[in-house]
């Protein structure tokens, strides 16, 4: 298992100040890797760290909501951010404490009022596609006419601000790094890193970075999302949701993701690691600086 000091690896976050309203949280720590005995393909037998992937059920007002699988970093944030990105709050001020046990492996949500229409509003549930298997409730596609992201000529990022990115994400250390298995996420601004998670899911790393946001006051328009996951619709939607107009990822794209960004006005850069990138989408964002392909191939091989 990681020692206490190395918590870090699968959270860190610039020390900012929190809002006056933010929410008591009670900052409980779980252990985020398990020791186990395999068997190589060599016969030999030894010790290995695996993901402690756990279940966090969810009680909002004492009613029970929904269970997340998670790696547990910063379980609070997580659950935060679920209700922000589920729209089942407008803001952490709505929130007056958030408990983690992991003893019950529960976390309790008190609402200084309450949450209108909350039978009605979780009536639909949508099965998210991939790891961690996500929960959505309600209709995705019917926030779209209520979002509205910075324009192109606000918010910019250029090449060389894109592949530092990409260079800072391959040389950080990680949960990835020394056991594998999880998905990481973090949001720039700029070339600076404000805050770094990893979960077993995509969209739990992403619903505690909003949770962090919230925390702090912080907005999207200027920031850049990173992760390695892969941008599907939920991903994009949540992204927007945070009012984050670009976001890079190693992995690829899917039809109905790029759909909602372009939709959106969205920027999204998809196989993007080293010195390699793709534009799917929003390139009127994008100061390029493209490198002749005799140079982009040196570089790549380095």
């Amino acid at each position: 298992m990681l020692p206490s000091d190395d918590e870090s690896l699968a959270f860190s976050a610039a020390p900012l100040p929190r809002r006056a309203d933010a929410p008591r949280l009670s900052h409980a720590r779980g252990v985020l890797l398990k020791r186990i005995e395999i068997l190589d393909q060599h016969g030999e037998r030894r010790g290995l760290d695996i993901p402690a992937e756990r279940p966090l059920t969810v009680f909002l007002d004492k009613r029970e909501l929904v269970t997340l699988m998670t790696l547990g970093a910063s379980p609070e944030l997580l659950v935060l951010g679920y209700l922000l990105n589920q729209d089942l709050i407008r803001g952490a001020g709505e929130v007056e404490s958030i408990d983690v046990d992991w003893a019950v492996e529960a976390a309790a949500i008190r609402t200084h009022a309450g949450v209108d229409d909350l039978d009605a509003r979780t009536a639909r549930r949508v099965v998210t596609t991939g790891c961690g298997q996500g929960t959505v409730f309600g209709d995705t596609m019917s926030q779209i006419g209520a979002i509205r992201l910075p324009t192109a000529d606000t918010a910019r990022i250029g090449q060389a601000t894109l592949l530092r990115i990409l260079e800072l994400m391959r040389s950080r250390d990680s949960v990835h790094r020394q056991a594998g298995s999880v998905h990481g996420c973090a949001l720039f601004h700029g070339t600076e890193m404000l805050v770094f998670v990893e979960d077993v899911g995509r969209h739990n790393a992403i619903d505690t970075i909003a949770g962090w946001m919230a925390m702090h006051g912080i907005g999207g328009g200027d920031k850049v999302f990173y992760t390695t996951g892969r941008l599907t619709s939920e991903m994009v939607m949540k992204s927007a949701h945070m009012g984050v107009p670009i976001i890079v990822s190693r992995n690829g794209v899917t039809a109905m993701g790029h759909t909602l960004a372009e939709q959106l006005g969205m920027t999204l850069f998809g196989r993007a690691a080293n010195r390699h990138f793709l534009c799917y989408s929003g390139a009127d964002r994008f100061d390029a600086e493209p490198l002749p392909h005799e140079a982009s191939r040196a570089l790549a091989s380095d």
